[in-house]
């Protein structure tokens, strides 16, 4: 497997990864490939990876910058991640995940919030910090990671291309 960062030639193979890995879930909108094209056409996709085997796209994970309302600079936003259905629970969205992180820190980010399973992502260094929020969402499901001893307090908000819906 290698992982690097997209090109312009992934972007279908991307959409089309995201939106396989998103197709049964419940929990979903179904509009994260979207969310990945309008982050991409704002310019807010701060890292962009794809997972490949064999010359195929088979997991792509996005991150992009967040806000927070104390106005502690340089945190980022995980997601959407995505592997194809086939090649899930393989270890390739935690490699996606570690090298995303890897790439943030060497950027000078000083962290990483999500929306996922704390079940996952624990092993990561995720945790629920009580002092961060993000609204109409249960706690235990937002989850940050601090790249040092500065933990910040507030309201984050992801940027606003989480919100894109299909055309």
């Amino acid at each position: 497997m290698i992982i690097r960062n997209e090109t312009t030639s992934d972007i279908d193979a991307i959409s089309e990864v995201t939106e396989a890995a998103f197709r049964t879930l419940q929990i979903s909108n179904h509009t994260e490939q979207f969310i990945i094209e309008a982050l991409r056409e704002a310019n807010a996709l701060t890292v962009s990876l794809v997972a490949e085997i064999d010359e195929l796209v088979v997991g792509h994970i996005a991150f992009s910058p967040v806000t927070i309302s104390d106005g502690s600079p340089n945190w980022y936003g995980l997601g959407p991640v995505s592997v194809l259905p086939a090649h899930q629970k393989q270890g390739i969205g935690g490699s996606l995940v570690n090298e995303g992180l890897s790439l943030l820190r060497a950027l000078g980010g000083k962290g990483c919030a999500l929306v996922g399973d704390p079940a996952f992502y624990q092993q990561f260094g995720f945790r629920n910090i009580p002092a961060l929020v993000y609204p109409d969402i249960p706690q235990e499901y937002f989850l940050v990671l601090p790249f040092d001893s500065e933990i910040p307090c507030g309201t984050v908000v992801f940027h606003k291309g989480f919100l894109a819906k299909p055309d």
